[in-house]
């Protein structure tokens, strides 16, 4: 059998070819759905009417449930103005594509949540459950952290805003019940003339211990600082401009200072895991009565030993004659402001979304959207929560890689 020869065709030729540009996908209409937050002392609403009107505006569709933004005082008809669609079945808010949450999914949403659905929420690491996880996953639910999110200065904006709003509540919260209405010790906080001013402890030196700083001195109060990181302590002196006390976490030096001090704060935590306990039971026990113990860190387990935690609703106890403040997310205090901080961050991110043809497009441009990111399509792409369950991680730039 003879065999036919090989044939070089004529139209085959060894040419570079031309490269084929990353074109970027047509913009697309998002369907949002705002549900009414049943987490414990959750105030807070992440899109405020007037980022719903913006989103409305450009095209996309929202659904807001039936008393949503009450905890921050904007009515069902603030909404239903903007353009929203205002719903009183939670099971219809919950259909929308696109959740938008400020708090994280409870036991009582999971039912809820819907197949290949995208939420953009908070998430809260110490009170996060392995079979909360497992669900998502088997739903195939893409999940953003909106903490996590960057800027194009690479800082985490809603954080940020978060601990600005907690560090100046601090001294509101101090000032309070100081007074004695309060059964405080009946100090004004700061000082007047011929007086020697309040003196204010802080544990820690980051954006909450900055801003408890700033609104102590501006009161007129006597502050003194602890931190055990030195490049924070200067930091810090440069954001405010001027020198003030600082100390490193030095036990002794922080026991003399706690025992004299009216007020003392505590703003430290970790990036992951409890935050670290710097002040003993015996530390507290040596203070002077009707002294005040503000442990913003609570909601990391609180760096007091003393503390336990409280709600809103009952704040404060008293332990060795001290008055222990230890209510956890500060912010959902003063919800109204919150809502806008974190609604200033997530609007436009969302017609950012909405632009570039969907979150899965957007992430693969955009680097800074990725930190924020700890399921893709029901896969966990954060290494924490995988070795804090014991559940497969997969990295997320693989991922996104392998659509293309």
């Amino acid at each position: 059998m003879a065999t036919s020869k090989p044939s070089i065709s004529a139209s085959f030729l060894y040419e570079t070819m031309e490269e084929t540009l990353d074109v970027k996908a047509p913009g697309e209409k998002l369907f949002i759905g705002i549900p009414k937050e049943i987490a414990f002392q959750e105030n807070r609403i992440a899109l405020t009417p007037d980022a719903v009107g913006v989103l409305v505006a450009n095209g996309n569709h929202v659904t807001v449930e039936h008393k949503a933004g009450e905890g921050s005082n904007y009515s069902d008809k603030d909404y239903a103005e903007a353009g929203a669609r205002i719903v009183y079945d939670k099971a219809e808010v919950y259909q929308a594509p696109l959740l938008v949450k400020s708090a994280p999914p409870v036991e009582e949403d999971l039912p809820f949540l819907q197949m290949n659905q995208t939420i953009i929420s908070p998430i809260h690491l110490s009170a996060l459950k392995k079979h909360h996880i497992e669900h998502m996953m088997s739903k195939r639910i893409t999940a953003l952290r909106f903490e996590n999110f960057k800027d194009d200065s690479g800082a985490y904006p809603i954080v940020r805003s978060m601990s600005e709003i907690a560090g100046s509540a601090v001294m509101l919260i101090a000032g309070q019940y100081l007074s004695s209405f309060n059964k405080g010790k009946g100090v004004l906080l700061g000082g007047i003339s011929g007086i020697p001013p309040t003196k204010v402890v802080i544990v820690g030196a980051g954006i909450v211990g900055e801003f408890a700083t700033r609104n102590a001195l501006a009161l007129g109060a006597s502050v003194k600082v602890f931190d055990n990181n030195v490049t924070r302590l200067k930091q810090l002196q440069n954001n405010l401009g001027q020198r003030i006390w600082t100390s490193v976490l030095e036990p002794r030096i922080l026991s003399k200072q706690l025992k004299t001090c009216e007020v003392a704060v505590g703003a430290l935590s970790n990036e992951y895991g409890r935050a670290p306990v710097v002040v003993s039971e015996e530390m507290v026990a040596a203070m002077r009565p009707g002294s005040i113990i503000i442990d913003v860190a609570i909601d990391r387990g609180g760096c007091f030993e003393t503390s336990e935690l409280t709600s809103h609703e009952h704040p404060t106890f008293l332990k060795h004659h001290v008055i222990h403040y230890c209510v956890p997310n500060i912010p959902s205090g003063f919800a109204r402001t919150a809502s806008q901080a974190i609604s200033n961050v997530l609007m436009p991110l969302i017609l950012e979304v909405s632009d570039e043809g969907g979150l899965e497009e957007m992430v693969w441009h955009n680097f800074n959207l990725r930190e924020g990111i700890y399921l893709f399509k029901g896969s966990l792409t954060d290494i924490y929560i995988s070795q804090k369950f014991n559940l497969k991680f997969t990295d997320l730039n693989l991922l996104i890689a392998s659509r293309r």
